[in-house]
């Protein structure tokens, strides 16, 4: 009896003493103050998950998701979120004031609240907008470049407990935004303001996957939303959900959005499966010589993600249009009865 009662201690000790695996799903929990709609949508690069929003405002769920960049939807409106297996966030937000309101809590919130300073930030400094960066003279531009670093730097540095993979990503997305503007500040800026509203776009005519050639003559009588990316963009990734939405919404309506990829012709296969494995809609082409492609070339594209929407004649309507995350590219759409 003795030795029965030795034998179950230890395999109780052996139990309690085991690590816990780590959790293969992410959880999410939180209230909305002043709630005006249903659900809260998570958009990930190949799945859509709506949560239910109780009457109160609370909500709860749990998801497998693929470690990265997702889109958080609520009530049309629309914001990024880093999303991780083994998470659990807490979010909270006021309705009226979404995305700007949210607070996050729990494992993961110092991640996105990093995130969500960074993206305000581009926003206020219009670092997105190549032509007003790249239209500066030298000196002013330098000393604009120096501070977008330095500003880059402290806010990696301020981030507490940040997630090490997406701190490893961001630290080459920075460095990565950086070299771009530096290392074609010339050559960009020599092309910059030469493309204007209502001429005659530069055309394409590239491949699709598969091996078909897609041109813009072909495409003349609907407007073309055109996506610059590449697999290996971090930003070009994070607007994937968003852009997804915005083709099963239009679907039908008289409008092709087309996905230009810019990525070297010898990873063609990583493109390819990229396409398929993200489940990747709208037209999928690719640029025959990356960044010297006559297309990308003509439009003195130097940094990506890269919007451009060409009318139903093939004139330029904007060269650097909203990208899809961004309310301001439905209502570009709206004015112009897709």
């Amino acid at each position: 009896m003795k030795k029965i009662l030795i034998v179950l201690l230890a395999t109780i000790t052996l139990f309690s003493c085991k690590e816990e695996a780590p959790k293969d799903y992410f959880s999410i929990h939180g209230k909305i103050s002043n709630p005006d709609a249903k659900t809260i949508t998570i958009l990930g690069r190949s799945f859509k998950k709506d949560i239910t929003v109780n009457d109160d405002g609370t909500f709860k769920d749990t998801m497998k998701v693929t470690n990265g960049f997702h889109g958080i939807s609520y009530n049309s409106k629309q914001s990024t979120i880093y999303l991780k297996n083994g998470f659990d966030l807490t979010l909270n937000f006021d309705a009226k004031e979404f995305p700007k309101s949210i607070q996050y809590g729990g494992e993961g919130s110092t991640t996105n609240d990093y995130l969500g300073k960074k993206m305000a930030y581009v926003t206020d400094k219009k670092l997105m907008n190549a032509e007003s960066l790249l239209t500066l003279p030298k000196e002013e531009f330098d000393v604009k470049m120096e501070g977008i670093k330095n500003d880059f730097d402290d806010m990696l540095k301020n981030a507490d407990d940040i997630d090490p993979e997406f701190l490893e990503k961001e630290t080459e997305s920075n460095k990565k935004f950086l070299d771009y503007y530096n290392d074609n500040y010339a050559a960009q800026s020599k092309y910059a303001g030469k493309i204007k509203k209502g001429e005659p776009s530069p055309t394409f005519n590239y491949p699709d996957t598969n091996g078909k050639n897609v041109s813009l003559e072909s495409l003349k009588g609907k407007y073309v939303y055109v996506d610059v990316w590449a697999t290996w963009c971090g930003p070009c990734k994070r607007e994937i959900p968003f852009l997804k939405k915005l083709d099963e919404e239009y679907k039908g309506k008289n409008i092709a959005f087309v996905s230009m990829s810019i990525d070297e012709m010898k990873n063609k296969d990583k493109w390819l499966k990229m396409v398929k494995d993200e489940n990747l809609g709208g037209i999928q082409i690719m640029a025959d010589k990356d960044w010297k492609s006559d297309f990308v070339q003509a439009y003195g594209i130097r940094g990506i993600p890269r919007f451009i929407l060409i009318d139903k004649e093939g004139n330029i309507l904007n060269e650097n249009a909203p990208r899809p995350s961004n309310p301001n590219l439905k209502e570009l759409f709206n004015s112009l009865d897709i």
